[in-house]
């Protein structure tokens, strides 16, 4: 491909690749409430079209999946994965409206988007359908063929996911899978993560019954020092899950884990000599690490621990003022992270034998669809089109064994038997958070990032 030419349009073209950006944030497509979803399968549907390939919007028991093709006639097929939910807003404090996807500067990071879904990951996202638009426009063809699955559930643990896989396993069929994300720290610096942790969701809700504490309605808090509450119960249960350092003391929680391989910790050693602890502290707002050990040490922690998290602990009165309350019932938002080889089914059955041993079988647990770890080797041949994409601007990868975030990745290379690779240039931070942002120069070399590792991709022979 002639990138000189590629390049060129993409800058000369930019505003317009930046309004559709722009067009993304401003559809909300919140999947657990409920607003804006179709028209945002809508919009994404589109932009399918708009770069010359077939989309059908694809039913689920919960929100759809946008299915594309796009045939080139090329000897090799991309499947390309992404999402277009995003988390809620209510209660955050925002410094413009999170829907409006003003271009506003933001702290130090120069001209920005600021808005929901900019980074985690509508700016991707768009910046893709743009990056293949002007290879099209300027080639007049792409050099692999192409196949999108962009789900609307991911935000909420991909749940209907792997039904629409079972269903069009046979369609989904690619040499490898590129999920899209702005993968630049602010130093500039790129980051390529090989694989993600598995995740399993779950709340339990402790309310009175046989045990004792009240049945159908809060009382009086008087009442005491007669009648056992929900909310100690619910805390005296989740004590028990965890040690004073958060080690999970579920029993037999660790009986799959395996420890790093040998390739893992020549990853770990290598990344350890550039991770900068001091800058994602200070990204995070975070004044110190949970454990004291430091470099490849630390890193192992983060990277290959299991942890069970409080998501959120709720329960009786919370508002504005006093009020003498003891409620009726506790709720607990909780997840796991999984590493290998941890399996969702039998961490469930684990949490739930945890409880009936400490006397709390009469709580109600409900699980969401979780999914199981993913991950790729650097030496992958889709890993080293990654990295020879990103050293193509001058830039050396920090790769990572895997982000301590999770994904259903395990559907690419677990049910599909595909390879797949996850990254890119560009910079942008505060998912899940008030002021998400992406910049405006991040955005433009994601774009020219694309092209590079969609053509290393094509010239992958195995």
């Amino acid at each position: 491909m002639d990138f000189t030419r590629i390049d060129a349009y993409i800058d000369e073209h930019f505003p317009r690749h930046l309004a559709r950006v722009q067009a993304f944030v401003r559809q909300p497509s919140i999947s657990g409430e409920g607003a804006g979803m179709r028209e945002m399968a809508e919009l994404v549907a589109g932009s399918i079209r708009e770069i010359g390939g077939t989309a059908e919007i694809v039913d689920t028991p919960g929100w759809p999946v946008v299915y594309g093709e796009l045939d080139q006639g090329a000897p090799r097929t991309l499947l390309l994965y992404g999402m277009y939910d995003v988390q809620p807003v209510a209660g955050e404090d925002w410094l413009v409206p999170p829907f409006e996807a003003r271009v506003i500067p933001f702290e130090d990071r120069g001209e920005c988007v600021v808005g929901r879904g900019v980074y985690n990951t509508k700016g991707p996202l768009a910046g893709l359908f743009s990056a293949l638009e002007s290879v099209r426009t300027v080639e007049g063809r792409l050099p692999v063929n192409l196949k999108f699955m962009i789900e609307g559930e991911e935000e909420l643990g991909s749940r209907n996911l792997p039904g629409f896989v079972a269903r069009y396993k046979d369609r989904l069929r690619a040499d490898g899978t590129y999920f899209g994300f702005y993968a630049q720290e602010k130093t500039g610096k790129p980051v390529l993560w090989l694989g993600v942790k598995g995740i399993l969701f779950f709340e339990m809700v402790c309310r009175g019954g046989a045990w004792g504490g009240p049945t159908v309605r809060g009382i009086h808090g008087s009442l005491g020092a007669l009648i056992a509450s929900p909310v100690w119960r619910m805390i005296h249960a989740a004590h028990t899950m965890t040690a004073a350092d958060e080690r999970i003391t579920i029993d037999g929680i660790y009986d799959t884990v395996i420890p790093p391989s040998a390739e893992d910790e020549r990853v770990l050693a290598d990344l350890a000599r550039t991770f900068d602890i001091d800058m994602e502290l200070r990204e995070n707002d975070v004044l110190r690490p949970k454990h004291d050990a430091t470099g490849a040490a630390l890193l192992r922690h983060y990277l290959f621990d299991p942890i069970l998290n409080i998501d959120g602990l709720v329960g009786g009165h919370h508002g504005a003022g006093t009020k003498t309350l003891l409620p009726h019932e506790a709720r607990a938002k909780m997840h796991v992270r999984l590493v290998p080889n941890m399996e969702p089914d039998d961490v469930r059955a684990k949490i739930l034998a945890h409880l009936k041993t400490i006397g709390c079988a009469d709580f109600e647990v409900r699980f969401e669809e979780g999914y199981p770890w993913a991950k790729m080797s650097p030496s992958a041949p889709i890993s080293q089109a990654m990295i020879r994409s990103l050293r193509s601007f001058g830039h050396e990868p920090e790769v990572w064994p895997n982000i301590a975030g999770s994904a259903p990745f395990y559907l690419f290379s677990r049910v599909l038997s595909q390879p797949f690779a996850m990254g890119g240039l560009g910079h942008g931070g505060r998912a899940h958070s008030p002021n998400e942002f992406a910049t405006l120069e991040g955005m433009r070399l994601f774009e020219k990032s694309v092209v590079r590792f969609v053509d290393e991709f094509a010239a992958i022979r195995e």
